[in-house]
């Protein structure tokens, strides 16, 4: 007779598979997939690998052993869409104001059951389908107070007649969570109802926080999940409650002034004005803010005599922001009578045979330099700069321009604002003033004696011109609008043409000529 040995066909039953167990070959297992509980026999050893899933059998470790019956049906409340179903979950939903009942066919996560009346088929079956809408339980109490803390399934009439009111709505939330909210005396006009989210997003957006102002509003808000979060459902037309907002830096240099001619003096740098590294302004997401680049003014040309014309404003605009205004440099003065004295403006123009510097705007620019009372060579002042004032004429030597000021908003250290040389007397061997650091154009000198005209798009005064017989005196060097935004909250809406580079996280808009950014 023939020897049998039964340990090379017994099977070990280990009970319910765990996770932390080692299983080697012939031990069996009981496991329940898709709710249904069988056996299962290891043809290999394993640790933490699972006999089945999804009513696969994991077979590179495991056989079917035997198969058992379904498991019944697990009612698992209101669907949310975090939870993990599995196979024969039983789960109530919302769609559209109707709540039903629906059986899970397959495993699933954040499958939402129903979408305007169509099963999501693939993971879920209608097994009762509601008759009525979902109601609200509407309080009977008047909301008066400056707060409320609002529950899901609630409705409240809210009387802002004395006070405004801010409403708290839940930490958390599950899809078809409803709450309304109803001017119950016609006044959120006047006294207005705000909705503090509470951490959940509010039409998609973290904040700002939504405020409801239009007497007889009625806001019936329902939960969609962790993306878009609360969601009007009522709220008359409103089209978006949480208006986005972005910061931005900005520099607004206006045009400079233009250089007088005839022992004249430099044209004033124009105004500078900056919030980089400071105060961030707020822009309104969707609205546009409008960019004016202040042109350069004029040298003084021709044969006779006179005044540099001043600088044109340059100036940023749009909804929710003060106007700003950098105010264009003032021309320089001329040696005719009556035309000593420098233009004021965003910085002042240099004067001119015993004429003072015009004034500069605070705290956009300073002075111009005067002309040297020294007889009887003259001198002329420098206009002034962002950095400081206009440098006075010395005997028969122009002044300095007043030196600008530097600015990094592009990433660069750039010097902006820069006043315009004064003229010398040529009738000695006498120096013209330097243009000031920040694009201010030299005063004239040599034979020609033509003012150097202020650098484009730094807003630089032109320099000034000794003699009436020549073409011209330096021309003020345009002005410029930058506009520094964060990358990830720049809309890359512009008119203008300006220059868009980066520079690390932020989007930097650089306005070289009128435009606009909406933001």
């Amino acid at each position: 007779m023939a020897t049998v040995d039964l340990g090379k066909i017994s099977f070990t039953q280990k009970g319910t598979w765990n996770s932390g167990t080692a299983y080697v070959s012939k031990d069996v297992v009981q496991y329940t997939d898709d709710n249904e509980t069988s056996s299962y026999v290891a043809v290999a050893s394993s640790t933490n690998q699972a006999p089945s899933t999804n009513g696969t059998v994991n077979t590179s470790y495991w056989a079917l052993f035997a198969k058992g019956a379904t498991v019944g049906s697990t009612n698992e409340g209101v669907w949310d869409v975090a939870t993990a179903y599995q196979k024969n979950a039983v789960v109530q939903y919302t769609d559209s104001g109707t709540v039903s009942t629906f059986l899970a066919v397959a495993d699933s996560t954040g499958e939402i059951p129903s979408t305007s009346g169509t099963v999501n088929s693939s993971y879920w079956q209608l097994i009762a389908k509601g008759t009525d809408s979902a109601g609200l339980s509407w309080q009977s109490t008047i909301v008066t107070g400056t707060t409320l803390t609002a529950l899901a399934g609630n409705g409240y009439w809210i009387d802002t007649t004395s006070n405004s009111c801010t409403v708290t709505l839940p930490a958390s939330a599950s899809v078809g969570d409803t709450i309304e909210f109803v001017d119950y005396a016609r006044n959120w006009g006047t006294n207005n109802v705000t909705i503090n989210p509470n951490s959940l997003n509010f039409q998609g957006n973290s904040s700002p926080n939504p405020v409801y102002d239009v007497d007889g509003q009625s806001v019936r808000i329902v939960y969609s999940g962790a993306t878009q979060g609360w969601i009007p459902s009522v709220d008359d037309d409103v089209t978006l409650e949480t208006p986005q907002t972005v910061d931005a830096e900005y520099l607004v240099v206006a045009g400079g002034g233009g250089g007088g001619l005839g022992n004249a003096g430099g044209g004033g740098a124009g105004g500078y004005l900056t919030n980089y590294g400071g105060t961030a302004i707020t822009l309104s997401a969707g609205s546009t803010y409008t960019v004016t680049v202040g042109d350069g003014g004029a040298g003084k040309d021709g044969s006779v005599t006179g005044k540099g014309s001043n600088g044109a404003d340059s100036v940023l605009s749009g909804t929710g922001i003060s106007t700003i205004t950098a105010i264009g440099g003032g021309g320089g003065g001329s040696g005719s009578s009556g035309l000593e004295e420098g233009l004021a403006g965003g910085s002042g123009g240099g004067g001119a045979y015993n004429g003072n510097g015009g004034a500069g705007t605070a705290p956009q620019g300073n002075a111009g330099g005067s002309q040297s009372t020294s007889a009887p060579e003259y001198g002329a002042g420098g206009g002034g700069g962002a950095g400081a004032v206009g440098g006075s004429g010395t005997n028969s030597n122009g002044g300095d321009g007043g030196v600008g000021l530097s600015n990094s908003i592009t990433g660069a250290a750039v010097f902006y604002a820069g006043g315009g040389g004064g003229s010398n007397n040529t009738s000695t061997t006498a120096n013209a003033g330097s243009g000031g650091n920040g694009g201010g154009g030299d005063g004239g000198t040599g034979s020609t004696q033509t003012g150097t005209n202020g650098t484009a798009n730094t807003g630089g005064g032109g320099g000034g011109s000794e003699s009436s017989n020549v073409v011209t005196a330096g021309d003020g060097g345009s002005g410029v609008v930058i506009l520094r935004i964060p990358t990830g909250d720049y809309s890359g809406t512009t008119t203008g043409s300006p220059t868009v580079d980066t520079d690390g996280t932020d989007t930097i808009l650089t306005f070289t000529g009128s435009g606009s950014y909406t933001a």
